[in-house]
């Protein structure tokens, strides 16, 4: 099993639940980490043998960009989904960051992971 880890996908979506937070796009920070059997590509060193975390991300930006969730934790459920959609990748830990979501804190940070369910 190789693992592969996307840190500090840095995007911007409508999250919260306070009325002005609604009415603007906010920081999101997200990192997945998953594994899988990259044997194939390993040997081969061919793209096409390796599994596409472009076109993931790809689709996870999409969405949480056109995403309007109240709640941090229904947004890392949300992500956690579009990954776990994938049945060869393992192991899979969503992370979702809400930079400044309170005073005095750098961060909120939301975890979804094959761990907790």
């Amino acid at each position: 099993m190789t693992g592969i880890e996307i840190k500090n996908l840095r995007l911007r979506a409508v999250i919260g639940a306070n009325d002005w937070e609604r009415e603007v796009l906010q920081d999101v920070v997200i990192s997945i980490s998953f594994r899988y059997n990259a044997n194939q590509a390993e040997m081969t060193d061919r793209i096409e043998d390796v599994f596409n975390y472009k076109t993931l991300t790809k689709r996870i930006i999409d969405e949480v960009e056109a995403s309007r969730y109240n709640l941090l934790e229904s947004l890392v459920n949300h992500v956690y989904k579009i990954v776990k959609e994938n049945g060869e990748l393992q192991g899979v830990t969503v992370t979702v960051e809400k930079p400044n979501a309170l005073r005095f804190c750098d961060n909120v940070i939301a975890v979804k992971s094959d761990k907790d369910a």
